[in-house]
């Protein structure tokens, strides 16, 4: 088997492992790899670029955010996405079942097994785990700002733009267009899935299903300062109750409506400036990819 590996300079793979050591890890599960380093703003292009040779599949090595950036060029055509684990999370080869290891992910990749799973996409943008809008663009946004300019650590930076947001506590006025229903609401967050997550002692978990063809929305139903530090408590102890604590609905598209100019989104954890009205819909078996 022969793929070609896109390497993102600009990506944590920087401090993990190297291009040669993948590649060694690679063709021990019986797969040659034509190695490729790109900077983040040329990945899409690069991504194109390689589709169009002659090759089993591209793999990509990294984290969330890289993985969705390949999936979102390669998603619709008949290119397989192999992924090499080397983020933080890896909220996508977790839910694909691949393993974290990479001698385990690469085996995988050599196995050839190819599944179709589905993507969301969002005003033209796609995305393999999930969308939000409200606190958690916000915290992203800080923790990158601290990361940028002081140089903390993600966890510690996550943690101390999450204490600022939570004190400013900025709630999104929304109107939310479904087929079922329009739901006018008031709430610190409203939060998108690719497919069903599961509900687990900190809230959104796993999913057991990538292929199930629909969008999972959640929306806090307390709305005060005291109502989240109650939701977010109840969620550390795995006392969450839907009914009284959020609501949730599944939809193949929804439209989210707000009076704002521009949202910040939550785009599986990179942060996108919207115009609303928000269009999401579900792109049922879309990607191809290389999992057990």
């Amino acid at each position: 088997m022969r793929v070609i590996l896109l390497l993102n300079n600009e990506a944590g793979t920087r401090s993990g492992p190297s291009a040669a050591s993948l590649a060694q890890t690679l063709a021990a599960a019986g797969v040659t790899a034509d190695i490729r380093q790109i900077d983040g703003a040329g990945l899409g292009a690069a991504v194109c670029k390689a589709a169009n040779e002659s090759s089993d599949g591209i793999v990509a090595a990294g984290g969330d955010g890289t993985i969705s950036a390949v999936a979102s060029a390669l998603s619709g055509s008949n290119v397989p996405l192999g992924i090499l684990p080397t983020g933080t999370l890896n909220h996508f080869a977790r839910d694909l079942r691949i393993p974290i290891d990479l001698i385990g992910a690469a085996r995988v990749i050599g196995a050839g097994n190819i599944r179709q799973v589905d993507t969301g996409e969002v005003n033209g943008t796609t995305f393999i785990n999930n969308a939000s809008i409200g606190l958690y663009p916000h915290m992203v946004s800080h923790r990158d700002d601290q990361r940028q300019k002081l140089g903390r650590g993600k966890w510690i930076a996550m943690f101390l733009a999450a204490m600022t947001v939570l004190r400013r506590y900025p709630l999104v006025h929304v109107v939310l267009d479904t087929p079922v229903g329009v739901f006018p609401r008031i709430t610190p967050f409203v939060f998108v899935g690719n497919n069903s997550y599961l509900i687990h002692l900190l809230a959104l978990g796993a999913r057991e299903k990538l292929d199930e063809g629909q969008l999972c929305v959640y929306f806090a139903n307390r709305t005060g300062r005291f109502g989240l530090f109650r939701l977010m408590l109840r969620a550390l102890i795995g006392r969450l109750n839907q009914a009284k604590d959020f609501d949730s609905l599944s939809t193949t598209h929804l439209r989210i409506d707000s009076l704002r100019r521009e949202l910040p989104v939550g785009i599986d954890g990179e942060v996108h400036l919207l115009h609303p009205p928000l269009n999401f819909t579900i792109r049922p078996r879309s990607l191809r990819v290389f999992a057990p």
